[in-house]
């Protein structure tokens, strides 16, 4: 299997051992899940199918973050306690998960339930000189790790233009350097807090998922995701704050998804232009969903028109008709090539086309009785059930 390295800027070799560790970040349980969300982890639930169809066990751990800078506001403004927030869009999370039939996790660890093993991860950063302390701020120094922009590969510029338009403060005048980040900090008077060496408070956003990731999979990892969006500052960070406080490498192989836009339009909750998963799922089948985001590469940033779905459910149906055919064409070098596809640095498109070509193949006849049988299995390593037959498109 051969997939592209964020850090190395490169498709290279991606070659663990039977056990797989991934992390892939989860979800800020402050809205609903929308496609952006939905192309991420079914991005990740293709490549653990693949990796398992090879012969790997696959331990994914997916967090979720139910307390930082998002959600926190959101509870205030809708005048709810932040864990009631989050409850209720995890379980709407959770059940667009199960709707989408992605494979189970390893660990889902709440940042709440892990604020002790934050404090102490803090606690090693200064003791080994990476942290300073303002007024109970607790600060991240870059300066102390030699090479932080590694993940990333950007400049200076562009990392601080990063850092304040993603959760950063650059123009902190408290900070040494605009690219330094906190670790801890005083909640206010309205927000949860927890007892630390440098007075009660709550962690910075960035510091959880190193804990968290940490205490479920150990000091490395085989494989950690998440979207492009997350490449700096979240992840920059939080290699930065793992290997100076762990001593050893924290990720083997970074791997992220692209963006994906609304009919020529960034997707965002301030533009009302999000398409939520729970409410296509109201007018389509899940499956289709799936397989409209199967047309684009995971690298690739890309739009979402709402005619996808049309397209996509006459796929489901064309493969659904071709899995109860009684014979087809020998469908082994299908098989080949959407493996092969799935092992070039996860090409779905590609794999989609053969999984496409088999169905047109079967449903114009054949000989070979098990190609009905290869291609519901083929189907199944794309997370495809065809067991069932297509729900009705409203």
């Amino acid at each position: 299997m051969q997939l592209f390295d964020t850090a190395r800027q490169a498709v290279v070799p991606f070659e663990p051992g039977p056990e797989v560790k991934m992390y892939v970040c989860g979800i800020t349980p402050y809205d609903s899940t929308h496609l952006g969300h939905a192309n991420t982890y079914l991005t990740y639930d293709l490549l653990i199918r693949r990796l398992e169809d090879i012969g790997h066990t696959v331990k994914l751990v997916r967090n979720i973050t139910d307390v930082d800078d998002s959600i926190l506001p959101k509870a205030r403004e809708l005048g709810i306690d932040f864990l009631e927030l989050a409850a209720a869009e995890t379980a709407r999370f959770h059940g667009d998960m199960v709707a989408l039939d992605t494979r189970p996790v390893f660990n889902e660890p709440h940042a709440t339930q892990w604020v002790a093993e934050m404090v102490e991860m803090v606690k090693t950063l200064d003791e080994q000189g990476h942290v300073y302390n303002v007024d109970g701020t607790v600060f991240f120094d870059v300066s102390t790790f030699d090479s932080f922009g590694a993940v990333s590969g950007y400049d200076e510029a562009t990392m601080i233009e990063y850092a304040a338009e993603r959760g950063g403060h650059p123009d902190d005048p408290r900070q040494r350097n605009p690219l330094d980040f906190i670790l801890w900090q005083p909640s206010l008077e309205d927000e949860p807090s927890w007892p630390s060496p440098w007075g009660h408070g709550r962690p910075g956003w960035h510091i959880e998922c190193s804990a968290m990731s940490k205490g479920t999979l150990g000091d490395t990892i085989d494989l950690h995701g998440g979207g492009s969006d997350l490449i700096f500052p979240h992840h920059e960070c939080e290699r930065a704050q793992s290997e100076a406080a762990n001593g050893t490498t924290f990720v083997t192989h970074w791997m992220h998804c692209g963006m994906v836009a609304y009919e020529g339009t960034k997707m965002s909750k301030s533009l009302g232009n999000l398409v939520f998963v729970s409410e296509l799922s109201k007018i389509a089948d899940p499956r289709a969903i799936r397989l409209a985001l199967m047309r684009h590469h995971y690298r690739s940033d890309w739009e979402w028109f709402d005619g996808d779905i049309d397209a996509a459910a006459e796929l489901l149906g064309r493969l659904h008709v071709a899995a109860n055919a009684p014979d087809g064409p020998d469908p082994e070098p299908y098989a080949e090539r959407l493996r092969a596809a799935l092992d070039d640095d996860l090409d779905a498109p590609a794999a989609l086309a053969e999984l496409s070509a088999l169905a047109d193949g079967m449903n114009h006849g054949g000989s070979d009785e098990s190609a009905p049988t290869i291609l519901r299995e083929l189907a199944a390593l794309c997370g495809v059930d065809l067991t069932a037959p297509p729900a009705p498109l409203d």
